[in-house]
């Protein structure tokens, strides 16, 4: 591969397995998309300086082939990729080569319900976890795979079963296996590990109540660092939590320590689980390697006594946690809205290799760089350098669709490079991007990055041992020297050569703050003319309410005057008047008669209520004591409901005042109307005169507010004069009735 820094990186060789048609064809009748039946490279590996050791899925049919490393050229036939590689390009594996031995860890099934830690190759026999036991594994997620002195380490994340009463609770894990692991005996753990053990990677920020970082996301291999071989991992938050990650560092040593605690069991199904007591453990100790100083006597795991295999098989889980370097997180980042993914670690960065900087991807495509500074045996602090937004959307992604997860990252130190991996693209960065701080001294000393410093010629580059330089990586400062006159930022994606002023930066953010300002006091405008029209609108309204009640007020009034004229006229026309078409009523001789005139009583009918806004009211009767007359009007009443029962209409007996005192609203106003019947009757003389048929409306109208409508017969009685009076019976097909304030009845 072309390792300079163009903006395309060339490769030399090119190598294509795709997956025959017989194997497409079945992994579709197996109900697959035609997108997951390929042939996905899962296991990439160095087997030897010669051979490549590959592994793809190949369309749900894992399958492996060894390749020429300097040519490519394919060697021997396939193997199967079982319990070497999964069925599902998604699902999670590890491997490694040690000894000519391939250690894998993946699902060894079609449907991923069997994790499995498996060796195989080799000339040793071919040893797996035991099959379907959730003490050994339970739903993991294989993360990384270590070869550190007499043991392969594995680093993964699963469900934690010592926590099944709180649900679905993932812990990270490290386990260990013996590589001269044999497998037990005819009886118990045969071609299964006799070696395995497993422990919690404790990655928190301590405190009253500690908060850990559960999601185990990735591992480095072994780093020398001042003196301790060490593992940096990166952890995260769930992803159903906040937002969070964190760097920790573990010494190999801590780790050993902790292999060589105490166990932990569940005595039953529903119990706790407790430590187990070193008493209880059997001799040879469990989960130690068959030949070593503990072991000496035992040449192979095959002659471990079954007390110990027995042992081993159900107590494959240590008490203690693996505690972190100092006990707290190297480096964490929160309140972001990314988590960490994938971590890389040149511990032998600056001119004279002696400082540690790591390199850390995102979901987001950012790479973030910062300095391991290192104490006396201890990581005590560290620097955070910069920022890189390394994702180019031109190139990488596809269809408009971007895919910004990092999911490989590789130091190259012979190019000075790292080699970033997305899913659809490789992207390189150079360890050293001093270029971005220009001829400024200053921001070149206070960025404290291993790999710059300000050279006697005037300009900040990457450093070399026999180079004249300056450089403060410890305290980064800037006593003494002058402010720059330009700041110079670098966009990486676009080249080297493309470089931003300081005038730029400031003309645009002027030019976006006027534009903001502009923007601002066009809202409030608005916002301010909507309020002056609403608060115009509700003045209009109120006069308009003001005026209708003015109106309303004087057709009362008008109604009032009208009843006072009624009053004042002793003669029964008056009162009849109203219910008269066009102010003329019917003699019995069938001439018509005008009472008042069309413009005389004009009536304002604006105020009066609507009969669908008027509720039907219980109307009272009141008799009068010891009143015949009033015995007889009811009778007359009864009979004319008996012609109206057709109508469905109740009966209402009303007496209405005769006279109306000053200033006083009248109780009822007859309005005309489409159909009414009436009969005038002279009481007093013993005779009854038929007054015609009229066709009328009459509407019943009180002050108080309360209305009804009904059809019904009203019985009115009018004096007209003395000792003489008349009896009005009306016959309605509907009238609204308004009641208002009690008043004295008269005697009729």
């Amino acid at each position: 591969m072309d390792t300079s820094f163009t903006e395309q990186i060339n490769f030399n060789k090119k190598l294509t397995w795709r997956s025959k048609q017989a194997d497409i064809d079945i992994c579709r009748m197996k109900g697959k998309r035609k997108d997951e039946c390929h042939n996905f490279i899962k296991l990439l590996l160095k087997r030897n300086d010669e051979t490549l050791f590959v592994c793809g899925t190949n369309a749900f049919n894992p399958s492996c082939r060894n390749y020429k490393l300097d040519t490519l050229d394919f060697l021997e036939e396939e193997i199967s990729g079982m319990a070497r590689c999964p069925y599902d390009p998604k699902h999670a594996n590890v491997a490694l080569f040690a000894e000519n031995k391939l250690y894998s860890a993946t699902v060894t099934d079609f449907l991923a319900i069997d994790a499995v830690i498996y060796r195989s190759l080799g000339d040793s026999p071919t040893l797996r976890t035991v099959k379907h036991d959730s003490k050994w594994l339970k739903e993991p997620y294989f993360v990384q795979a270590v070869d550190y002195g007499d043991y392969i380490y594995f680093f993964f994340r699963e469900i934690a079963v010592e926590y099944n009463s709180m649900g679905k609770v993932i812990f990270p894990r490290v386990a260990r296996v013996c590589k001269n692991d044999m497998g037990g005996s005819q009886r118990v753990l045969e071609k299964q590990w006799t070696s395995f053990i497993k422990a919690r990677l404790n990655c928190s920020v301590p405190g009253d109540s500690h908060f850990y970082f559960n999601i185990l996301q990735s591992v480095t291999d072994i780093v020398h660092i001042d003196g301790r071989d060490v593992v940096l991992a990166i952890f995260s938050t769930p992803y159903n939590s906040i937002p969070g990650s964190a760097v920790c560092a573990y010494d190999m040593a801590d780790v050993a320590t902790v292999f060589t605690g105490r166990f932990k069991e569940q005595k039953s199904s529903d119990s706790t689980w407790t430590p187990v007591a070193e008493e209880r453990v059997p001799k040879p100790r469990p989960g130690c390697c068959a030949g070593s100083m503990l072991l000496e006597r035992y040449a192979t795991s095959n002659e471990f006594p079954d007390d110990t295999l027995n042992f081993i098989k159900t107590h494959p889980l240590l008490d203690e946690a693996v505690p972190s370097i100092d006990t707290r997180p190297w480096f964490q980042r929160t309140m972001v809205r990314y988590r960490l993914t994938k971590i890389a670690v040149d511990n032998a960065a600056g001119p004279y290799q002696n400082y540690t900087v790591v390199f850390l991807g995102s979901e987001r495509g950012v790479v973030l760089k910062f300095l391991a500074k290192t104490g006396i045996g201890i990581i005590n602090d560290s620097v955070f350098l910069e920022e890189i937004n390394i994702y180019n959307s031109e190139k990488c992604s596809t269809d408009g669709v971007e895919d910004r997860r990092i999911v490989g990252m590789q130091l190259d130190k012979l190019s000075d490079s790292l080699y970033v991996a997305f899913s659809t693209c490789v992207v390189k960065v150079p360890l050293a991007r001093c270029e971005r701080h220009g001829r400024c001294k200053k921001t070149c000393i206070a960025s404290r990055d291993p790999y710059c410093g300000w050279l006697k010629k005037g300009v900040c580059a990457e450093l070399s041992p026999a180079s004249g330089f300056e450089q403060d990586i410890e305290q980064g400062n800037t006593d003494g020297l002058g402010d720059c006159q330009r700041v110079i930022r670098e966009s990486y994606l676009k080249g080297h050569d493309q470089l931003v002023p300081v005038t730029l930066l400031a003309i645009a953010v002027i030019l976006a703050f006027i534009m903001g300002a502009v923007f601002s006091g066009i809202i409030v405008y608005c916002i301010c003319d909507h309020r002056r029209r609403d608060i115009d609108l509700s003045r209009r309204k109120e006069k308009e309410s003001s005026h209708s009640r003015r109106a309303s007020m004087a057709s009362v009034t008008k109604l009032g005057g009208l009843f006072d004229t009624q009053t004042k006229d002793p003669k029964p026309e008056a009162l009849l008047t109203p219910l008269m078409h066009n102010g003329r009523m019917v003699t019995p001789n069938g001439t018509t008669r005008t009472l008042i005139k069309a413009d005389q009583h004009h009536l304002d009918l604006t105020a009066l209520p609507t009969p669908e806004s008027t509720p039907t009211l219980q109307q009272k009767r009141r008799m009068s004591r010891g009143s015949s007359q009033w015995e007889r009007n009811q009778n007359l009443i009864n009979a004319c409901t008996k012609d109206l029962g057709s109508m469905g209409s109740p009966v209402i007996s009303m007496d209405l005042p005769l006279h109306a005192s000053p200033n006083h609203i009248p109780s009822v106003v007859v309005l005309p109307t489409t159909q009414q019947s009436f009969q005038h009757e002279y009481g007093d003389q013993g005779h009854r005169s038929d007054m015609g048929h009229m066709t009328r409306d009459i509407y019943f109208i009180v002050p108080g507010g309360h209305r009804f409508i009904s059809s019904s017969v009203v019985s009115l009685r009018w004096w007209g004069g003395e000792g003489g009076g008349s009896n009005v019976s009306m016959k309605m097909s509907q009238f609204v009735l308004l009641r208002m304030r009690k008043r004295e009845r008269k005697e009729l």
